[in-house]
């Protein structure tokens, strides 16, 4: 892929990232200190009390589309700085300068574990034999979605509330796996033109190996492709040796591509130094 086709798949999931962050509920806005600013060509998404920081705490798209300066790192640092809380910042290997890892560098950052960005037609998803029932979740269903991601993943129940506003809202496609009436598996798309960024699937642990999870990808497929989608994307902790690697494992099954590594670089545990 050319880094314009990269480009438009990093800022398929900026996009997905920047909505999550509108539709926090007011409820939790002050209370979390949940904030979403574009800032010198970088987005800067923040909050406090919820993990882990690579999701909830980070500078994305730095770099992306157009050329970092240091003036800019420097403004955006400041920024995050003053939220008092760990965070990271995304580099893409196509984000420009080149020098961007190096600058980040001598400001006291650190790699920390990086993101692998995959990619695949929507068109013709592989077909699942589970014995789930599949269906598309509208906002009567918010509470089961958020219920069965928070449990899914160990999330802190109080995210409940602000994943409850993704099913029914504009340009999201929420699914859930039930077992007759019970809810046991959920995940989610949000479409950015052509791409479908892939998200949010998680599985109860006393319902995993039913194929839940290769249901879900295959339903938020068929629906992305429905509605104009022509190509999804979706991102995992890069492969590691000796480490559990069954969600890379499970998207490579799916039919997805590898695209790029994501560098994930941490900030300093004392703060960020006067540039």
């Amino acid at each position: 892929m050319s880094d314009i086709e990269h480009e438009k798949l990093e800022l398929a999931e900026i996009e997905a990232f920047r909505d999550f962050y509108r539709a926090a509920p007011a409820s939790l806005l002050d209370l979390h200190a949940i904030e979403v600013a574009r800032l010198a060509g970088g987005i800067c998404m923040s909050c406090r009390g919820f993990e882990p920081t690579p999701v909830f705490r980070r500078v994305a798209g730095l770099g992306v589309g157009s050329v970092a300066n240091e003036d800019d790192l420097s403004a955006i640092l400041h920024h995050m700085a003053g939220r008092d809380q760990p965070y990271c910042v995304n580099v893409t290997p196509h984000a420009r300068p080149v020098a961007l890892a190096r600058w980040l560098g001598q400001r006291g950052f650190t790699r920390g574990y990086a993101w692998m960005k995959f990619f695949r037609p929507c068109a013709e998803p592989s077909e699942v034999s589970t014995d789930l029932d599949i269906r598309v979740a509208g906002k009567d269903c918010g509470e089961a979605f958020a219920v069965v991601v928070t449990d899914g993943y160990g999330l802190s129940p109080e995210l409940r509330p602000w994943l409850a506003a993704l099913p029914g809202r504009e340009n999201w496609i929420c699914v859930l796996a039930y077992l007759d009436d019970l809810p046991v598996g959920a995940g989610a798309a949000y479409l950015d033109g052509d791409c479908a960024w892939l998200g949010f699937g998680a599985t109860l642990s006393a319902f995993r190996q039913r194929g839940s999870q290769h249901a879900i990808l295959a339903r938020r497929l068929r629906e992305a492709a429905d509605r104009g989608a022509r190509l999804a994307v979706v991102e995992t902790g890069e492969w590691v040796p000796g480490s559990p690697s069954r969600s890379y494992r499970n998207i490579l099954r799916a039919g997805f591509r590898e695209a790029y590594l994501r560098e994930n670089y941490l900030s300093p545990l004392e703060g960020v130094p006067a540039a």
